[in-house]
């Protein structure tokens, strides 16, 4: 068993506080675009990610926020508009972030005229790196924990009860970043990345059932409960992902 009493502050300096929640999606996307611009071949294509970079951080950032203010808490922040632009205060969703990258990625291939699934495979090979990051921060932060448990790893999030709980954050941390980061180095080696759409595809499909499965020793979020046949929230709208990302899929794999 492991008590976490971290502190969610990582560096303060008088009143300046950084939090690793906000670390992690720095590195996160600093990790994730040196990454791409190694396993990026076209040289011009290299060029348009650097202006791309821009675009995918609005993405995130709204999207993510969006989607959670309106997929997990919409009555809370109806009635405390004021606090819906807090992100510093936690509250993201993968989900909506994903949404908003997809977004801002085809309004900038649009604007360049050039395939949209050559921008969103290589995202999708690079994502893991983020999601190990910002889970870890989670797991720091002693947000998005686990239900109880009385397995050896169990941890004790003294922020939030005296129960052992599953370290759940870790559960995804390991299984959609350093897992799904080794498949898609696989697939990069087998060049997938040459058939656009096909990582992406995967991407949804892979991930998708990873968080399903967590989704099991993950406490469901508070405000919401469980849903219909008690499946969470997170599961429900991992099934839509994972259906959009088996037509997606069925669509590119025989493509040249």
């Amino acid at each position: 068993m492991f008590i976490n009493n971290f502190d969610p502050v990582a560096i303060q300096i008088f009143s300046l506080e950084i939090r690793w929640y906000s670390l992690s999606y720095i590195f996160g996307i600093i990790l994730g675009w040196i990454y791409c611009k190694k396993i990026i071949k076209d040289k011009n294509i290299s060029i348009l990610f650097d202006d791309l970079i821009s675009y995918l951080i609005i993405g995130i950032i709204l999207g993510g926020r969006l989607g959670y203010v309106l997929l997990y808490n919409p009555n809370y922040y109806l009635n405390n508009l004021i606090e819906i632009p807090m992100i510093w205060q936690g509250g993201m969703s993968f989900h909506g972030g994903l949404i908003g990258v997809i977004v801002a990625t085809i309004i900038f291939s649009k604007k360049n005229n050039i395939n949209k699934y050559i921008f969103l495979d290589l995202i999708s090979a690079s994502a893991p790196i983020g999601i190990f990051l910002v889970r870890v921060s989670n797991f720091l932060n002693s947000e998005l924990y686990g239900r109880e448990t009385n397995v050896p790893w169990s941890v004790i999030f003294l922020k939030i009860d005296n129960l052992s709980r599953h370290p759940s954050q870790l559960y995804e941390a390991i299984l959609e970043g350093i897992f799904l980061f080794i498949i898609f180095l696989l697939f990069i080696k087998k060049n997938y990345l040459s058939r656009p759409g096909l990582i992406s595809s995967l991407f949804l499909i892979f991930y998708s059932l990873l968080r399903f499965f967590v989704e099991f020793y993950r406490a469901p979020d508070e405000q919401i409960g469980f849903l219909l046949f008690n499946i969470t929230m997170g599961q429900f709208i991992s099934l839509i992902f994972f259906s959009f990302g088996l037509y997606l899929y069925s669509k590119k794999k025989n493509e040249k």
